[in-house]
């Protein structure tokens, strides 16, 4: 999966944050409304953003009368996971990427990482 550009980061940060919060797919004005505190962009322009999003599969949209709903393909954390796993098709070394990955971790997300694979080799998914 690509990495984003600014403004499809943020746009995706908008949606990330309404489906955290617990609310549905979003229209562009409801998108609009939300970038206008931060960004002054034409309403034309969000839809542009929304429209390219969707093409690359990080958003899925379904008709809501006139306006199109949209909603994240996936999480913000397997967004990143996606993204982690990328770089480490780029190195050489996979083993010794890991492993350089593991020793920069704080004691915290060690403990998060053990978690993980514990579950793994127990077959329950990793929370």
């Amino acid at each position: 999966m690509k990495g984003l550009g600014e403004l499809e980061r943020t746009v995706m940060e908008i949606l990330w944050a309404r489906e955290d919060a617990g609310h549905g797919a979003a229209t562009a004005r409801d998108v609009s409304r939300a970038l206008a505190g931060d960004r002054d962009l034409a309403h034309t322009t969000v839809m542009t953003v929304l429209d390219r999003l969707a093409k690359k599969g990080f958003l899925e949209r379904e008709r809501d009368g006139r306006a199109w709903r949209y909603s994240p393909s996936a999480s913000r954390e397997g967004y990143v996971a996606e993204l982690m796993l990328g770089a480490l098709n780029e190195t050489g070394d996979r083993d010794a990427a890991l492993a350089h990955f593991v020793r920069s971790v704080s004691d915290d997300e060690a403990a998060v990482i053990r978690e993980a694979l514990l579950g793994l080799t127990r077959k329950e998914p990793p929370a």
